[in-house]
């Protein structure tokens, strides 16, 4: 399995506490299963900007090197959409921000409070800039976890969706749960990934959301969520649309190039 959000820089945001918790949580990644997590720490977020690009690279390649007897380890970041954000990523690739293992992937991390630039908007401009938006934990985001026929319209536009391993196996509640459960059965859910940030409650891991998704949708699509389509991403391919991942996967794949 392939985890492409993850918090395990060390100090940079609310994730990783030092590097011994960061290598900490490679060791449980691997022994579940894991063969390569992208880090992802939060950029452009209120909190924690992280503007000085080279020094998450420095912090990355320390990881990468000490975790590599484990598991792989990629270099991303989590970017939170504010009212910049549509003139920021005009810049793109040269702004700052950091896409998923270098490729044309970016993982988007909408306002919980619904602020910011129309997502529909944003998702327009990126697609045919030829970037592949990728929404961060929709479950979570209770406007947006609500409305199950607009996340089939965003979609459609563009968008691919990536829920949180702790969705799905009820550890972050009801809500997400029963939200995340309903964007499977539409066939709408692209990536599993772990979200952790640290070595306790928001530990990594995916082995126990992927047999609850083989139970409740099969392995084909578990397969797709968990592997298949995290190292497409990996690899700067495109998605590769199967029957079990639906109609909405199809209108966003079939004939989106990337471009290297």
């Amino acid at each position: 399995m392939i985890d492409l959000h993850s918090h395990i820089l060390p100090t940079v945001d609310d994730g990783a506490r030092d590097l011994d918790e960061t290598l900490a949580m490679c060791s449980m990644a691997a022994e579940d299963g894991c063969t390569a997590m992208v880090a992802t720490p939060h950029l452009r977020h209120e909190n924690w900007w992280n503007g000085d690009r080279r020094r998450l690279e420095k912090l990355w390649e320390q990881v990468r090197d000490r975790a590599k007897d484990r598991l792989e380890i990629f270099l991303g970041g989590e970017i939170a959409v504010n009212s910049q954000s549509c003139q920021e990523m005009e810049l793109l690739p040269d702004c700052g921000l950091l896409p998923l293992a270098g490729s044309r992937y970016l993982l988007l991390e909408l306002d919980v409070r619904g602020l910011g630039p129309d997502p529909e908007d944003l998702i327009h401009e990126l697609s045919v800039a030829g970037w592949v938006p990728v929404l961060a934990h929709p479950e979570r985001i209770p406007w947006l976890a609500g409305d199950l026929s607009y996340l089939l319209h965003l979609v459609a536009q563009g968008a691919l969706l990536q829920i949180t391993a702790m969705s799905l196996t009820g550890d972050l509640g009801r809500f997400a749960l029963e939200a995340s459960q309903r964007m499977l059965d539409a066939k709408i859910v692209h990536f599993v990934a772990s979200d952790a940030h640290d070595s306790t409650f928001r530990r990594p891991g995916l082995s126990k959301a992927y047999q609850r998704v083989v139970i409740d949708q099969g392995e084909e699509l578990a397969r797709a969520i968990f592997f298949t389509n995290p190292s497409n991403v990996l690899a700067n391919q495109p998605l590769h649309p199967t029957g079990a991942e639906g109609r909405a996967s199809d209108a966003v794949t079939a004939g989106r190039p990337l471009h290297g």
